[in-house]
């Protein structure tokens, strides 16, 4: 078993013991008022607003949704109940969410942030109206009760670390292209720091780009420009922070003509950036057991709307701008490469055989021994 699948496997532990939801009196972050209402709200009755933050990126709709629903309705019995909306990557429109959310007088919120730092007024008013805030995936400003998602700089550093292992002996023949997400998002930064305590004097970069809204077409653009100025022979690697912008880099080198398609990084295991990498166009993502992250903000925000204390849930704590020591759950990851497609999102069923070996993949899959 590799490092990255060690380390997993220690975390998926972790997470997996964490089931424990015993009342132990009512919890100080969730402030007096939403202290009264929670108790007497009753145990398993509660009523958690989800507020996820784009539907671009598979992820969020096929598999965080789904596992935060079936977790909270394992933890309450079946009568919780929990509220969805999508923000399309619209701030503005999450910060309405809030308040609609606020309206309907919702037991807890889980919030993934369009933008960690334009968000914060919402939850400052949720935290008034006594509805606690879960911090989900990104580190939202404002007074939040708790947090959870994926050690993000190490997300980066395993990002980096693949790239070098991918370039070996010719790191510094020629120059990588870095494409950064975008600075609306903290993990964002995350990543970014991750990735540079590894390439830092290791490779020589030419071109680094911040990607507005984290789109596709964005990093394509910018992919065009580092061709135009470095030129195609000149780039012997790509840091991508995602798998969606990982596709635009691709298809921009592709249309420049380059046949031997450079080492290409990525991250949330994408359908179509599986497909990439066992058809060799892409070098490696980051696979993140999304059941363990969304595992523990279910069991958070549960404990949180019955008024409980968090200390037998999260053994984390984490600094955000606006507070500090939130009470936090952090998930390892795992490098995804041709090597353990099988070892990981097969063995997890996050996809079939038959979703990643279409016809167009087969022969690809065959010559991995998927089949």
């Amino acid at each position: 078993m590799n490092a990255y699948l060690r380390r997993a496997a220690v975390a998926a532990t972790a997470v997996a013991t964490v089931v424990g939801l015993a009342a132990c009196g009512s919890a100080k972050e969730a402030g007096d008022k939403g202290k009264e209402t929670k108790k007497s709200a009753g145990g398993d009755s509660v009523t958690v607003g989800l507020l996820l933050p784009e539907n671009q990126t598979a992820r969020y709709e096929k598999f965080d949704k789904p596992l935060i629903e079936k977790r909270i309705g394992e933890l309450t019995n079946g009568k919780g109940k929990v509220v969805y909306a999508n923000a399309k990557q619209d701030a503005s429109l999450q910060t309405q969410q809030v308040d609609t959310m606020i309206t309907n007088k919702v037991d807890v919120l889980v919030l993934d942030a369009v933008d960690a730092k334009a968000i914060a007024g919402a939850v400052k008013k949720a935290k008034g109206a006594g509805i606690p805030v879960v911090a989900y995936d990104r580190l939202a400003e404002g007074p939040i009760d708790a947090y959870t998602s994926f050690d993000n700089e190490e997300v980066g550093r395993v990002q980096g670390e693949a790239l070098l292992a991918a370039l070996g002996d010719k790191a510094k023949s020629g120059r990588i292209v870095m494409m950064n997400g975008s600075v609306t998002d903290p993990n964002a930064a995350l990543y970014k720091k991750g990735s540079h305590a590894v390439l830092d004097g290791k490779v020589n970069i030419g071109k680094e780009f911040d990607t507005k809204e984290w789109k596709p077409e964005n990093a394509n653009s910018n992919m065009e420009s580092a061709i135009t100025a470095l030129g195609k022979d000149e780039i012997i690697g790509v840091y991508s922070a995602n798998d969606g912008m990982a596709g635009g880099i691709i298809t921009a080198l592709k249309a420049a003509g380059v046949t031997k398609l450079p080492p290409v990084t990525g991250q949330d295991a994408e359908l179509a950036a599986v497909q990439r990498i066992v058809a060799g166009e892409q070098y490696q993502s980051v696979y993140k057991p999304y059941a363990g992250e969304a595992n523990a903000a279910a069991e958070m925000a549960v404990a949180l709307a019955r008024g409980e204390k968090l200390g037998a849930i999260a053994k984390d704590s984490v600094d955000s701008p606006t507070t500090q020591g939130v009470p936090s759950v952090l998930v390892e990851v795992i490098s995804l490469t041709r090597t353990n497609i099988k070892e990981t999102v097969l063995k997890d069923g996050i996809y079939t055989l038959d979703e990643i070996c279409t016809d167009k993949y087969r022969a690809a899959c065959g010559a991995l021994g998927l089949k």
